[in-house]
């Protein structure tokens, strides 16, 4: 016949010592002192200055001219359908300054973007490209 014998195992118990807090306190600390290097700021050449304050220079004809120091400028672009691929022409209206009131209907212009001047006026007449005749 088998016997049921039951092993035990005792658990021995450490003694664990306490060190007080003020030692612990009181004992040197190594700081690690991290030094970075602060990145270098980007110079800015000429060519990218121009580059970064390039304005919108558009061209277009001139409908209406009736405001004072204002017209208004259609520019036509062709732009391809984006379902059909057929070249749709599509028209954009602007207003712009026009410091001498030199434009008259028909004419073709150079607009350049500019801060805004009004609501709606953010170009600036450049030059005429063809005057009507």
């Amino acid at each position: 016949m088998a016997t049921n014998e039951k092993s035990t195992t005792v658990k021995s118990t450490a003694k664990v010592t306490k060190t007080p807090i003020a030692k612990e306190a009181k004992a040197p600390v190594e700081v690690k002192k991290v030094v970075t290097k602060a990145p270098k700021a980007k110079t800015v050449k000429k060519q990218d200055t121009a580059r970064i304050n390039r304005r919108k220079v558009l061209r277009g004809v001139v409908i209406s001219n009736k405001m004072d120091k204002t017209g208004v400028i259609e520019i036509t672009r062709k732009v391809p359908h984006p379902l059909y691929k057929k070249v749709v022409t599509k028209t954009t209206r602007f207003k712009f300054h026009d410091e001498k009131n030199e434009c008259s209907i028909g004419d073709t212009i150079e607009v350049m973007e500019t801060r805004p001047l009004s609501k709606d006026k953010y170009f600036r007449l450049v030059r005429i490209v063809e005057k009507v005749k």
